[in-house]
């Protein structure tokens, strides 16, 4: 600990976080960027393992171990660190001799989720786009003939006297006018945004109050709101509508799951709401942004499903359209905001950003 000591002052003025360990990988002292990433104290966890703290897998602590053998540096890039407080989050870190023969390691460790989430939600904000111009050039091109198949089947009905003969061009109406829906559906709202200012949990409650009447009282709730989160400009029922549609697919996820014989908890779905500061959705910069996370206990959604579940006709269910989340998406994209998702077996997490200001700045 002497070489601590000496490089104190200079460890914690450092905004890099710096975890010194011992031969058997005790930790011996955290700098305060690493308190505040590993969200614990140097107090609390002095002498105590690396691995429990940092829940990395076994190969990572042989390295670790062999480190300490040989004295040789090395650095690995991102790395997934699981805090015992449940956290998951993502590093690079350098590892390197500490001292004078003393068998300590130095760990700079540096977080990479925000530049990956960053570079993933403008990756995610380029495809929106895409596929917008690509729905409506298709659309465009499909309302075109349907229009032209329906004029001349109500022409045709005009000129048949056989009652049962205009079954048939009925059902040619009636088909042309279902798939111009299903159009205008993918092309989502199709009305401005009509801005008032909205207070996130009257939508949260609006969209549970209608849930709990779907479910008929089967369904579990669970509000953990952050009650000092001020009024946005924002379109009420736009905004319901968006975030029922993440409800109700939460809602049908968690039945189908915990519906099983001997299932260990009831279908739960979890409403969450945050405020960040100083965050960044896509390249703009907001002052304040309401974070808020519609979870389930359902099965969890394949990964190969993750990446592509916001295009729309894409769909995990047999019977479902794949239009409900491309329409949330394009709702809260008028907002300035994003929709992201995380799953896992046994936990679907739907994370909406949502600029609490007028503008970006």
């Amino acid at each position: 600990m002497a070489a601590v000591t000496d490089y104190k002052s200079i460890l914690e003025s450092l905004t890099t976080a710096v975890v010194v360990v011992d031969r058997s990988l005790r930790i011996q002292y955290l700098n305060p960027a690493a308190e505040s990433m590993l969200e614990t104290s140097l107090l609390r966890v002095r002498r105590v393992r690396l691995a429990s703290l940092l829940l990395e897998t076994n190969q990572s602590l042989d390295t670790l171990r062999a480190a300490v053998e040989t004295g040789q540096a090395y650095t690995r890039r991102e790395a997934e660190f699981l805090l015992a407080t449940g956290n998951r989050f993502t590093v690079d870190y350098s590892v390197s001799p500490f001292g004078n023969d003393s068998g300590e390691l130095m760990m700079e460790i540096q977080p990479r989720d925000r530049l990956m989430r960053i570079s993933r939600e403008e990756d995610m904000l380029v495809q929106q786009e895409t596929t917008r111009i690509l729905v409506r050039g298709m659309a465009h091109e499909i309302k075109n003939p349907l229009g032209g198949i329906r004029g001349a089947a109500q022409l045709l009905d005009r000129e048949l006297t056989d009652d049962s003969q205009k079954e048939y061009t009925q059902v040619i109406i009636d088909e042309a006018d279902r798939l111009r829906s299903l159009v205008d559906r993918m092309l989502g709202p199709n009305r401005a945004l009509r801005l008032a200012p909205t207070n996130i949990h009257e939508v949260l409650e609006r969209v549970r109050t209608l849930l709990e009447a779907e479910s008929r009282g089967r369904l579990r709730f669970q509000r953990d709101y952050d009650i000092s989160l001020p009024e946005f400009p924002g379109d009420k029922e736009q905004l319901i509508q968006a975030f029922l549609n993440i409800a109700r697919n939460a809602m049908e996820a968690a039945f189908e799951y915990r519906d099983r014989p001997c299932s260990p908890e009831p279908p739960t779905i979890v409403f969450r709401t945050r405020v960040l500061r100083q965050f960044t959705i896509g390249q703009k910069r907001h002052r304040l942004v309401c974070r808020v996370d519609i979870m389930d206990n359902g099965p969890g959604i394949p990964p190969d499903l993750l990446q592509n579940i916001f295009y729309p006709m894409i769909s995990g269910r047999a019977n479902g359209t794949g239009l409900g989340l491309s329409i949330t998406q394009s709702i809260i994209g008028q907002h300035h905001g994003l929709v992201e998702c995380e799953s896992e077996p046994g936990k679907t997490d739907f994370i909406i950003f949502l600029p609490l200001e007028e503008s970006a700045k």
